[in-house]
């Protein structure tokens, strides 16, 4: 029997002339439950098993899948033909080595400002295996440098065509297109006010890229999605865990689909196999793994030690979690227990204290008028101004939400990490710590404290936790608060 695999381009793929039977085999070996499905009318009425698939009934997949699904045609008989559409590349991509980037120094307020720029070894291993494979994902631990990185691969492109680099928030946009322009690159971004469609290195968000794609379809864009993606070769995601959102994966397979070169970095896998999975098909494998213990091991990162304070609630019965959270982060008497912990640990240093919910964050700046408060709601250029204002200050509090704050923000002179409910997403709970455990010229421990209750969820996620800080090898130790 034959059977034809149409590459379509980069990512999609379809096999054509292929029985309901097998067909249904293909579907079923890229099926995955979908952990929020318990939450639907349609689950809970029977309606629906819960799975989704990355093949459909049609027979329509993606490139990187290939290596589960061809077995399965293979072991049913079928020669399979191979129709291929994609653009064909010259991808030359020039390695590089530590001094590739010396006639260059590290800009003002960098640990190492004024210095030349000398890669790391690990950072040189991780951007020539990125360079050897045009489709991959790597793991760095946060605080490995990732946007340096992210930089010298877009300058090993640039003579190929253009690149875009997706990071998760505007702070990142910000951050990273500093580290572009004191590479000299020619770099834009594409967030909120500023618009720079034309640059050679655009850097931006997955948000703002969907927005660009519903006005290009409503007509009323200033310039067509399909016009800003011409002549881009590369297409890079920083914190690449957050292409397991659904938008993120439709624009990575529709409108970047021809983009040859896909590379996704990130401090943490997500747990579940259907998020691994929907990365794996629209970005590639995982072709390097670099975790916190081993650049903590080099003296890279900070060393530190995790105090679980477990605060002795009174017992109380919740309907739900929701119900639960609300009660831990604004109840009056539970929150300035915490504050008053929280100004013992400030006395040692520069504090940041993540947090759930903006109710915690004005309670806790009316208590203590000296700390700063920054959420979705502070304007960009004023979050920045705080984060930066730690580079040369002491004994600071800044009280921020875990949406702004948990990922990739480089902050290196906190002393004191303080998350309080930081829940049992294994993604937040360790991109959170990344937050400390940069150094800084005087700093190379941090004190990591996880506040939490003994409610029901609480305690549960608590679990968790120390099943994390277990697989990462954080020391960490469980003290019972009385309040």
């Amino acid at each position: 029997m034959d059977c034809v695999l149409e590459i379509k381009d980069e990512v999609n793929v379809r096999f054509k002339g292929v029985d309901a039977s097998t067909r249904r085999k293909l579907t079923s070996a890229v099926e995955f439950f979908l952990p929020h499905a318990y939450y639907t009318p349609a689950y809970k009425l029977g309606r629906w098993n819960g799975m989704s698939s990355l093949c459909d009934v049609g027979g329509r997949t993606y490139f990187h899948l290939l290596d589960t699904l061809l077995p399965i045609l293979l072991d049913a008989g079928y020669q399979v033909d191979i129709e291929d559409n994609r653009i064909p590349w010259d991808l030359d991509l020039t390695p590089v080595k530590e001094d590739t980037y010396s006639h260059i120094t590290w800009p003002e307020k960098h640990r190492f400002a004024g210095e030349p720029i000398m890669l790391r070894d690990y950072q040189v291993e991780g951007i020539n295996t990125f360079l050897k494979n045009p489709q991959a994902l790597q793991v760095m631990a946060t605080g490995a440098g990732k946007t340096i990185v992210t930089a010298a691969l877009s300058e090993r492109c640039q003579h190929l065509g253009r690149t875009i680099v997706i990071v998760p928030n505007k702070d990142l946009v910000v951050q990273t297109e500093a580290d572009y322009l004191n590479m000299g690159l020619d770099v834009g971004v594409l967030y909120g006010d500023r618009k720079e469609y034309d640059r050679t290195h655009t850097i931006c968000t997955w948000q703002s890229l969907e927005v660009l794609r519903k006005k290009t379809k409503a007509g009323e864009a200033p310039i067509d999605v399909d016009v800003f993606v011409d002549g881009v070769v590369c297409i890079m995601v920083d914190e690449v865990h957050k292409a397991k959102a659904d938008v993120l994966f439709e624009l990575l397979n529709g409108v970047f689909a021809n983009v040859p070169i896909r590379w996704g970095l990130t401090g943490t896998l997500p747990e579940g196999d259907h998020e691994k999975l929907k990365l794996l098909a629209s970005l590639g494998p995982v072709e390097g793994k670099l975790t916190s213990k081993e650049l903590q091991d080099k003296g890279v990162l900070a060393q530190l030690e995790i105090s679980v304070l477990q605060m002795q609630d009174i017992v109380r019965q919740f309907k739900n979690y929701q119900e639960e959270l609300k009660w831990l982060t604004t109840d009056m008497d539970r929150l300035q227990a915490i504050s008053q912990i929280i100004n013992q640990y400030a006395k040692n240093g520069n504090t940041l204290v993540l947090i759930d919910r903006i109710a915690t964050g004005d309670m806790f700046a009316e208590w203590n008028p000296d700390w700063e408060f920054v959420s979705g709601a502070t304007k960009q250029t004023d979050r920045q101004e705080q984060y930066e204002s730690i580079s040369d200050s002491d004994n600071k509090v800044i009280v921020a939400t875990y949406g702004v704050a948990a990922v990739g923000l480089n902050i290196p002179r906190i002393f004191n990490l303080i998350m309080i409910e930081p829940g049992k997403s294994y993604v937040r709970v360790i991109q959170s710590i990344g937050r400390g455990i940069r150094k800084a010229k005087d700093k190379d421990y941090v004190d990591v404290i996880d506040i939490c209750g003994t409610t029901k969820y609480s305690k549960r996620h608590l679990t968790k936790r120390k099943k994390f800080y277990k697989e990462q090898e954080f020391p960490f130790t469980v003290t019972k608060v009385k309040y």
